[in-house]
């Protein structure tokens, strides 16, 4: 696959004028630093919604960004949220240095990243680096550079059900004691869905967009069906205060990503 010009590339105009506007400022402020840059998430895979679904981009540089690169990189994105209002603190972005693309497991070493209008300059890396390489190999469009399946090794899937398994455990399962974070709308259609793409990960074997996840398990788990709807329903705005069944949703996947045994 050879890189796609952003200028026409999703159906909507304001996001390509975004893209564009990040590859242009990147290749002007890092230059041939530029590796490959990626478009991922919904909007790779054809599930993007607008009232809700967040802009998922990854660059992969030659090494590391400097504190001038890392400072130029963050005027750039405050920059973009400033002319496209509609899509500030919605964008993420990793910033991955060519060396670590190679590793299987998520790396030690952290790696800048820009989210809810932030850039983090050394942000730890999880499990979703495991689970968002496999989709971005799958689906990632490549708006500079190479194919993304040329910079990183074959992924073996059940590494990828069994990085989802654990980040059920280390990223979801705390969240049952933590009351702030519960009582927030965002927050709690944003755990119900990543569940169900944990337990289709999981369970079916695959990994999924939100919208498939979702569909899925409310036809293998019908008792979870009001609350995923309304989580599906949730836009910025809205109000959902299901606090508790967040909870028991929570409770019921660690049930069954125990009986997969995926983690022994």
């Amino acid at each position: 696959m050879s890189a796609v010009s952003p200028t026409d590339l999703t159906p909507y105009p304001d996001i390509n004028a975004l893209l564009t506007e990040w590859v242009q400022g990147l290749k002007r402020r890092l230059g041939d630093g530029i590796v490959g840059l990626y478009l991922g998430g919904s909007l790779s895979y054809g599930d993007f919604v607008p009232d809700r679904s967040d802009i998922d981009l990854q660059a992969v540089v030659r090494s590391p960004l400097t504190e001038y690169e890392l400072r130029s990189v963050e005027q750039l994105h405050r920059e973009i949220e400033r002319l496209c209002p509609q899509w500030a603190r919605r964008i993420e972005c990793s910033y991955v240095p060519l060396e670590l693309m190679r590793e299987l497991a998520p790396p030690k070493t952290p790696r800048p990243w820009w989210g809810v209008g932030t850039l983090y300059d050394a942000a730890p890396v999880g499990n979703e680096w495991i689970i968002n390489h496999y989709l971005l190999a799958k689906h990632g469009l490549a708006l500079e550079g190479p194919d993304f399946n040329k910079l990183i090794p074959p992924t073996d899937i059940q590494e990828v059900r069994r990085a989802s398994a654990r980040d059920l455990f280390q990223e979801w399962v705390p969240k049952i004691n933590d009351g702030d974070w519960l009582s927030n709308s965002h927050h709690q259609s944003y755990l119900v869905l990543n569940l169900c793409r944990i337990l289709h990960t999981a369970i079916a074997g695959q990994p999924c967009s939100k919208k498939t996840a979702a569909q899925w398990t409310k036809a293998n788990y019908p008792e979870w069906k009001d609350l995923i709807e309304e989580a599906e329903r949730w836009t910025y705005g809205t109000e959902m205060n299901r606090q508790n069944d967040a909870v028991a949703f929570v409770r019921f996947a660690v049930e069954r990503v125990n009986e997969t045994k995926l983690l022994g």
